[in-house]
């Protein structure tokens, strides 16, 4: 599914009006439409008692139109409003204008004092405050309201996005409804997909009230869910080749994990060969955990890396398989550091770049540029910040636009990873993806992602579709391994054992899987 910033949504209403001829008044309609219909089926109407808090512009009309929907269907409701009625325009006037002539309480709110006896006695609220467009910080009667809705402890309904958070970042403008359910029109905003936005959503609903689909699956918009694609079959007749060869080019001896998680995760989700250059004296300790992995033993530096003498070897070595893997605790040490500006612009195979790898080549990013098979950067928020020359800070403001712009000029795949890791690629195209969970924030779970994606073009997936699907299984194995192990605790040594497991629970349950888009937004 489609997921659109707050102009692109704009633009969508405008061109049902303009193209088809669907009226704003209808779209209004179709909208408290659908609020209504999650409220009656998740809730219930008849004989409850409503609180509705609506604003001075379309979300408050919206909010109106649920207010006569309740009224019509035996409900009792009491609207609040927090502008002068004056500031409605278009749709929203006449809805004012309908409502006012009914008999439903409606009064305006100066201050939280009249709305506290009827937020006790009711039995739901309304969230018609603010829309898809609060670019300021919530302040004055809006921010005692919203505050007075979250300390009430009420069943929460949100119309588009709880009032407060921002519709293209997430980001909470102060103070924002914490929702119990969100009906969101058209498409889902990128805020009710961004952390911290979507923990404030509650079950999200989408409604494309009568938009066709011709607008909402519009290429011009870039952003989507990480939709699921049916992994390859395993053909009987095979062998350990056909299902992909990987160099990791790995680990030092501080870091004797990273290299481990990163070349076995790539067994674990299905890859065929997995050969592991490291330093000569850490590959017996390694080996004798992952005793699968084909070691390529490296001369070391003084310091314990992978010595920069090894390049030529190291090139020569990675012309003989289908992807190399550059970075996981390689260390910061200079020669080493050098040793991946080096091969970087050289390896002619799709190379993906974690960790310590990142760390060397954001100093020379015109390196990556010369590639031409393609190039995937794996960074956490820190990393990206290297790479984007920007503050984490300035980043979280605007996530997708740093993500597309950094994308396009490096011509490479990126996975800003975290809650809701993002998948950006050089023409603009985003995923979100939904797997995971709080217990993959842990050391080495970023190196089980990049065998799982590895593994995942191994099994003859499209390198594109490799990067989203390994992104997608190895938030996938975190959530199989919480189920059994809980979230607190879950190390990299679970993702990577949980891998077959969830392997097959994809398979198995693919169909399952791909329609309801991991249980996170349902259409109504």
């Amino acid at each position: 599914m489609k997921v659109a910033k707050v102009d692109e949504m704009k633009d969508l209403d405008r061109r049902a009006t303009e193209e088809f001829s669907i009226s704003q008044d209808l779209l209004m309609e179709n909208a408290g439409q659908a609020v209504y219909f999650v409220m009656l089926q998740e809730f219930g109407i008849k004989n409850n008692k409503f609180v509705i808090f609506c604003g001075g512009g379309n979300n408050g009309g919206d909010g109106l139109v649920v207010a006569r929907k309740i009224h019509s269907n035996g409900g009792e409701v009491k609207v609040f409003l927090l502008d002068d009625e004056a500031k409605f325009r278009g749709a929203a006037k006449k809805n004012f204008e309908i409502v006012s002539r009914m008999p439903i309480e409606m009064s305006r709110i100066s201050s939280i004092d009249s709305a506290i006896p009827e937020l006790l006695d009711c039995d739901a609220v309304v969230d018609a405050v603010f829309g898809t467009g609060l670019v300021r910080k919530v302040s004055g009667v809006y921010k005692d309201v919203i505050q007075l809705i979250n300390e009430s402890l009420s069943t929460v309904f949100s119309v588009d996005i709880p009032s407060g958070i921002n519709g293209d970042t997430g980001e909470v403008m102060g103070v924002a409804i914490e929702a119990d359910y969100t009906v969101t029109f058209g498409l889902p905003k990128l805020g009710t997909m961004l952390y911290p936005g979507y923990e404030h959503c509650g079950k999200l609903y989408v409604s494309h009230i009568s938009f066709p689909p011709a607008l909402y699956n519009s290429q011009a918009i870039k952003v989507a869910v990480n939709n699921t694609v049916e992994l390859p079959e395993r053909a009987t007749d095979t062998h350990k080749g056909s299902y992909g060869k990987a160099l990791f080019i790995a680990g030092s001896t501080s870091y004797l994990g990273a290299p481990y998680f990163s070349a076995l995760s790539f067994l674990k989700a299905g890859g065929g060969l997995s050969y592991l250059a490291t330093p000569k004296s850490i590959s017996p300790f390694i080996a004798s955990k992952g005793s699968e992995i084909v070691f390529v033993p490296q001369k070391e530096t003084p310091s314990g890396s992978i010595a920069l003498e090894n390049q030529d070897k190291l090139l020569d070595f990675s012309q003989t398989v289908d992807m190399v893997v550059l970075g996981p605790g390689l260390s910061l040490a200079r020669e080493t550091q050098e040793l991946v500006r080096k091969l970087a612009p050289r390896i002619s195979k799709p190379l993906l770049i974690d960790g310590d790898g990142i760390t060397a080549i954001a100093e020379a990013l015109g390196e990556i540029r010369k590639r031409e098979a393609l190039t995937i950067l794996t960074p956490h928020l820190g990393e990206m910040s290297r790479i984007a020359k920007m503050e984490i800070s300035e980043i979280n403001k605007n996530k997708v636009d740093v993500l597309q712009r950094t994308a396009k000029e490096l011509n490479a795949i990126i996975i800003l990873k975290g809650a809701h890791s993002l998948i950006g690629y050089p023409d603009g195209t985003v995923f979100i993806n939904l797997s995971g969970n709080s217990g993959m924030a842990t050391a080495g779970s970023g190196d089980v992602l990049t065998g799982t994606i590895a593994a995942m073009y191994g099994l003859g997936l499209a390198i594109e579709d490799a990067v989203r699907m390994g992104v997608f299984i190895h938030g996938f194995s975190g959530d199989v391994a919480a189920v059994d192990k809980g979230e607190d605790g879950i190390t990299a040594q679970d993702i990577l054992d949980y891998l077959p497991e969830t392997v097959k629970l994809y398979r198995d349950n693919f169909a399952e899987i791909s329609q309801n888009l991991y249980e996170s937004i349902f259409v109504v």
